[in-house]
Order: C-alpha cells, then structure tokens, then sequence
C-alpha cells in the first residue's frame, strides 16, 4: 500500500496508468506477493486509498451539533500527508472513469453514513426539521469544508473553527421550528 501511495504521490503517473508491475517493483516484491494479499489492482487502490482517510470518526451521540462538528471537522483532513498531492489528482480520475468513479464512492459512503445517522437521528428527537433532506444537508455541511481544505479558497478562514462555524450557519436553517 505504501508503494502505490507514494507513485501516486510523486505525480508521475495516474491512476488509470499505476500497474501492479510498478507497485511490486517499487515495493521491492513479486507481483504474485501483491496478488496473494488483494486480487487486483482495484482492491489494492481502494485499501491504499482508505489509509490516507484514517478511519470514520465516531460521534457520542450527545448533541447533534457536537457530532456535526466532529464530522465536518474530518471532511477533507488526512492523516497521510501524501493526501495533498493524491487527492486533487484524483477528482478528473473520479470523473472520468465509472469504475474511479465507484472507487471513491466506497471509500466516502462509510463517512456519509455515519452523518446520515446523526441527521436522522436530530429529526427523530425533534431538534431539526421534520421535512429534512438529508442529503442536501450534508451536502450542505461538507461542501464549504471540502473546497476550503482542498482549494483553500478562502485564505483568511480559520480551519481550526471553520466546522464550527460551517455547522452553526447550517443549522439555522435546518433547526425545528
């Protein structure tokens, strides 16, 4: 994983050119020992890519703001610096290919999930909306995180606080009435 991690992340190569060829010989391994442990190059991708992630955050369930919080401040932090050099890279991959495409799919849907449920589970209690749309919500709550984080398109904003403030804003205007 280490390997293909770091060929992605010295910019020579994409995703769609990355062979398991290059992998093993970077990795100082056979490609049956590659082979051995994933069963194509997909499945290694995914796995290598799901590192640079770390895994989901989990929410304690005590305040819906609190848990947004938690998960808008994830959105688009890694714990592998190489991230910053893969991740743009992979947006035209994501959008030009399906199978990319379902690549990144699997490795966010996890982190979706787990918004879903601290949004659902807001409108249970009653502290947001009843007629959420759950999707838009965290559209909503991720979109400014992503492109600041990924662009920082806003160069004044202070990520230290910007979930906070991102959340706040957003909950004005999902709140129960």
């Amino acid at each position: 994983m280490q390997a293909t991690l770091d060929l992605l992340a010295e910019g020579n190569t994409t995703i769609e050119a990355l062979s398991i060829e290059a992998i093993a010989a970077r990795a100082g391994v056979g490609k049956a020992t590659i082979y051995r442990r994933w069963p194509g190059k997909a499945a290694l991708l995914l796995d290598a890519l799901r590192t640079l992630k770390g895994v989901v955050p989990q929410p304690t369930g005590h305040s819906v703001r609190d848990d947004l919080v938690l998960l808008v401040g994830a959105v688009g932090h890694n714990i592998d610096s190489r991230a910053a050099k893969i991740m743009p890279c992979l947006v035209p991959e994501v959008n030009r290919s399906p199978d990319h495409f379902q690549l990144y799919q699997n490795i966010i849907e996890p982190r979706r999930q787990v918004m879903r449920e601290v949004l659902r589970r807001g409108v249970e209690s009653g502290e947001l909306r009843a007629d959420l749309d759950i999707e838009v919500a965290m559209a909503m709550l991720t979109g400014p995180m992503l492109i600041q984080r990924m662009l920082h398109w806003h160069p004044e904003l202070d990520d230290r606080i910007l979930p906070e403030r991102i959340v706040d804003g957003v909950l004005e205007g999902i709140r129960a009435r």
